[in-house]
């Protein structure tokens, strides 16, 4: 179990990491694009090779970014 509410199993964020931002999707569309010290921490979350805390660490990072408009 990833979160509490086992939300990020059933649905994870999808993680594209380039050389200057780390990309964030969900459900195929573009969520948020991290940069600076943000994106650093996802990078070694990722080279740790853990995916339950990659998961957890960009949702922190993310926010709370659904408004209501999404099914």
């Amino acid at each position: 179990m990833v979160d509490r509410r086992g939300k990020l199993a059933e649905e994870p964020f999808d993680v594209q990491a380039t050389r200057a931002s780390v990309l964030v999707r969900f459900r195929g569309r573009l969520v948020r694009t991290l940069v600076g010290k943000d994106a650093d921490e996802v990078r070694a979350a990722i080279a740790g090779g853990d995916v339950a805390a990659v998961q957890l660490l960009v949702a922190r990072k993310t926010g709370n970014f659904k408004r209501g408009n999404e099914r």
